[in-house]
């Protein structure tokens, strides 16, 4: 019987993932959209492209949340882009309603289901979802830190003129401006970094990848990215669906590791069937996880904010 997941949100970044799930022939694709006919077309469209791409899964988009029962995993992507000039924090109270809405959903259609956070801010959404579908933590974690570290990965790889596959790095902390490259251990293929690269250029990579997203933003205009975040969603289910045991950065609730409670931060985890089986505590520079630390507090400075909002 082949897996099911179904992804909240019909835009660049669901439906980019709907496709990519596809591809990897990963189960059957659910894409759940509020606008009307929008799912449905992108889904039909997709379905359509089976027989070219050679993927054979079913693809159904719908309106309807109903449709999302039986779900091994639930991806949300549903939320309002960022806009040239938006922090992720300008968003933080209209995504949140947004967010909160599917997690009451998810709580009520999919109570089986993982949950994996793409929706802005990161972090807090991630807190939002937690609450409001009730599950164990180890069930609802947010896709950052493989993201940020694909960008990190790419940016390395660009200025060694090497293939990106060789470059192991790790991004963790908050999926934003305070987010915390770890160059300590970046290797190219086992070669550390500061070998390859003199420090001025490691730290430009380093303020790259935290304006990563920005950027791109900046050079769109009227959107944010959506092929790169897809990607790192779906190579988090796939480690899921698979029981691959893949070890990643992903938005994490802490109680105690790095000396950190209370809130989702990006740290190093194991994925499998069971969602989150494993966090690692990485040894880390004084002056990195100082840096963890701070990035912790800034998320929860916008938890703290969240809590005088209606949503």
């Amino acid at each position: 019987m082949r897996k099911k997941i179904s992804v909240i949100g019909g835009g660049n970044v669901g439906a980019t993932t709907a496709l990519f799930l596809a591809e990897k022939h990963l189960g059957d694709v659910v894409l759940v959209d509020i606008v009307e006919g929008m799912p449905q077309g992108k889904g039909l469209d997709m379905l359509e492209t089976g027989p070219i791409h050679g993927y054979h899964g079913r693809i159904e988009g719908t309106n309807d949340y109903k449709d999302i029962a039986g779900s091994d995993v639930v991806v949300v992507t549903a939320g309002l882009p960022r806009k040239p000039g938006m922090s992720r924090s300008d968003l933080l109270g209209m995504n949140a309603k947004i967010v909160g809405s599917a997690g009451d959903n998810i709580k009520q259609h999919a109570p089986g289901a993982i949950v994996v956070v793409v929706s802005n801010p990161l972090d807090i959404m991630c807190w939002v979802a937690l609450q409001r579908t009730g599950f164990a933590k180890e069930r609802v974690f947010g896709m950052a830190g493989v993201l940020d570290t694909t960008r990190m990965r790419a940016f390395i790889a660009d200025a060694l003129d090497v293939h990106p596959g060789d470059v192991m790095a790790m991004v963790l902390g908050g999926h934003g401006d305070s987010m915390v490259p770890i160059t300590s251990t970046t290797t190219v293929s086992g070669i550390p970094l500061d070998q390859l690269l003199d420090p001025g250029k490691i730290d430009a990579i380093v303020q790259r990848t935290r304006k990563g997203g920005g950027e791109i933003v900046a050079l769109l205009k009227t959107g944010s990215a959506f092929y790169a975040p897809a990607a790192a969603a779906v190579e988090m289910v796939e480690s899921i669906l698979l029981d691959s045991k893949r070890v990643m950065p992903c938005a994490a609730f802490l109680e105690g590791p790095y000396g950190i409670s209370g809130c989702y931060v990006g740290v190093p985890v194991k994925l499998g069937t069971g969602g989150i089986e494993q966090i690692y505590e990485m040894k880390l520079s004084d002056a990195e996880r100082e840096a963890l630390k701070a990035s912790s507090e800034a998320v929860k400075a916008d938890m703290k904010a969240l809590d005088s909002m209606d949503y």
